[in-house]
């Protein structure tokens, strides 16, 4: 029997968080596997996975200071801990990994999930003397490195190749592996093809509105489809504090009524088993777990460059990924899909296939090998 303990901070809507359940729920149906999953906040997005996995809320901070002495709150944490006796434990996002290192408990193996390039991580530079938040950020790496060796190592899971690179620059002493993110593919597939009613163009977009995620640059896409009389809808799902500009910058433009706002909602499948395309506009991504679901549902993709996307996009086999910030070629491959059925089924084909080489089994299989390797 191997136990497992995966830790994150909350389970509010997230890449993170969604992959975090979904592994916690496969690991929980193998055998002589014993998992767990501590939150430090009673946060819950994600109601559909209650009494599939034992988790746990055990509040825990660490208040560091440069000048004075830190203030650990983990007593409960280390005490959890010490009951359990986990043999792996597995931290997701900088606030879990700091905190659950600031407890003793070398005889784990310890993973860190690297869902993003940190910017805590970054390495040494000039500009580090000049800004306050830099200085406090190299502080934590340094404290965190620090407990990295107290607790007997670090083996980081870096979830894209660009991930992978940037931590083999800042970590060059702990081992680094690249495990791509996976998807439920059972809940998001479906067999059928998509409908074309009254030739009507569903377009999707699932995701926080906050900048990075850049949706006002498809409102600039969805101006273009409008000029050029396309029939078409645009459906967003996320919150966030970059709603209400999103729909000012709709209701300026004056096509109000082509674009549908749907907040946050549990079910993104049928959402997506209603579309046709899948649009992205996000500055940076660490993944794209949201396009991997999108071609699981039969959607091809049309997204900018993330970076961490570029291992999931194939050129005009799923969809196109594009480097230019330009709203008229995205609209113009938008509607190179669309307006070639054939196209859009070979797409939609392809893209299945290729999602499901990325479903949730394959992924705790490889996960379970890098668990019981010889460090």
């Amino acid at each position: 029997m191997i136990k497992i303990l995966h830790i994150i901070p909350s389970l509010r809507k997230g890449g993170a968080e969604r992959l975090v359940l979904d592994i916690c729920t496969e690991l929980s149906q193998r055998k002589d596997v014993d998992v767990r999953l501590v939150c430090f906040s009673d946060e819950n997005e994600y109601p559909e996975y209650k009494g599939l996995i034992k988790s746990f809320v055990i509040p825990s901070r660490v208040e560091l200071s440069i000048l004075r002495k830190n203030k650990l709150f983990v007593d409960e944490l280390q005490e959890f801990i010490n009951i359990f006796k986990p043999d792996v434990i597995h931290t997701h996002l900088f606030e879990a990994d700091i905190v659950s290192r600031s407890i003793y408990y070398p005889r784990a193996k310890w993973f860190s999930h690297c869902h993003d390039n940190m910017f805590q991580f970054r390495n040494l530079d000039m500009g580090l003397f000049f800004s306050k938040a830099r200085l406090t950020n190299y502080f934590e790496k340094r404290y965190l490195f620090n407990r990295y060796f107290k607790n007997g190592g670090a083996h980081f899971i870096a979830n894209s190749r660009s991930t992978e690179a940037y931590f083999n620059k800042i970590a060059r002493h702990y081992q680094v592996t690249h495990l791509s993110n996976a998807i439920n593919y059972e809940r998001f597939f479906k067999q059928t093809q998509q409908a074309f009613p009254n030739n009507v163009l569903r377009l999707v977009n699932i995701g926080s509105f906050v900048k990075n995620k850049n949706q006002s640059f498809l409102i600039d896409v969805a101006y273009f489809l409008k000029k050029q009389n396309i029939n078409f809808e645009l459906h967003f799902a996320g919150d966030g504090p970059e709603l209400n500009s999103v729909k000012q910058r709709t209701e300026n433009l004056g096509f109000s009524e082509n674009i549908f706002f749907h907040g946050k909602i549990e079910k993104a499948e049928k959402l997506l088993w209603s579309s046709h395309i899948y649009i992205h506009s996000a500055f940076s991504e660490a993944f794209g777990l949201t396009l991997l679901e999108a071609m699981a549902a039969g959607l091809p993709v049309v997204t900018l460059d993330g970076k961490g996307n570029r291992d999931i996009m194939i050129y005009a086999k799923n969809g196109f990924l594009i480097k230019e910030q330009d709203p008229g070629l995205f609209a113009d491959k938008i509607l190179e899909i669309w307006e070639d059925k054939d196209k859009y089924k070979a797409m939609s084909a392809f893209g299945q296939e290729f999602a499901e080489q990325y479903d949730i089994k394959l992924y705790v299989d490889k996960l379970l090998e890098i668990y019981s390797a010889k460090a």
